[in-house]
């Protein structure tokens, strides 16, 4: 059984920064995707990030690009969302996912294989 596990929430001022954690466990495919979404208040969850599980590579969200950035760890099969240069806009619970067909696509909620439970990351202006 997959379980993905996020970790790193919590409460910064604008212009800050936070490193989301997601755990991985009962993972047995050969490659897949790695992938952030989050959802703000009163809006749908959003495509944030996906990241290539054989070779790492990324992609991202326009709104995030050149702030957030994805790494693996493949000894821990954790994958991490370091976050600079917050903003309040940032504010949403953030959600990690495996997407099994793998790649780097902006993938939607109906492609993803596989959730973790979410951890809130509040932006103060």
């Amino acid at each position: 059984e997959v379980q993905l596990v996020e970790s790193g929430g919590g409460l910064v001022q604008a212009g800050e920064s936070l490193r989301l954690s997601c755990a991985a466990s009962g993972v047995i495919f050969d490659d897949y995707a790695i992938v952030w979404f989050r959802r703000a208040p009163g809006k749908e969850r959003e495509w944030v990030s996906s990241t290539s599980w054989s070779d790492g590579s990324t992609n991202y969200d326009d709104s995030v690009k050149g702030r957030f950035t994805a790494s693996i760890d493949r000894a821990t099969k954790t994958t991490y969302l370091r976050m600079d240069s917050m903003e309040p806009e940032d504010t949403a619970v953030y959600y990690c996912g495996v997407a099994v067909e793998g790649g780097t696509g902006h993938f939607d909620l109906a492609e993803i294989d596989y959730w973790g439970q979410g951890t809130q990351v509040t932006v103060s202006s």
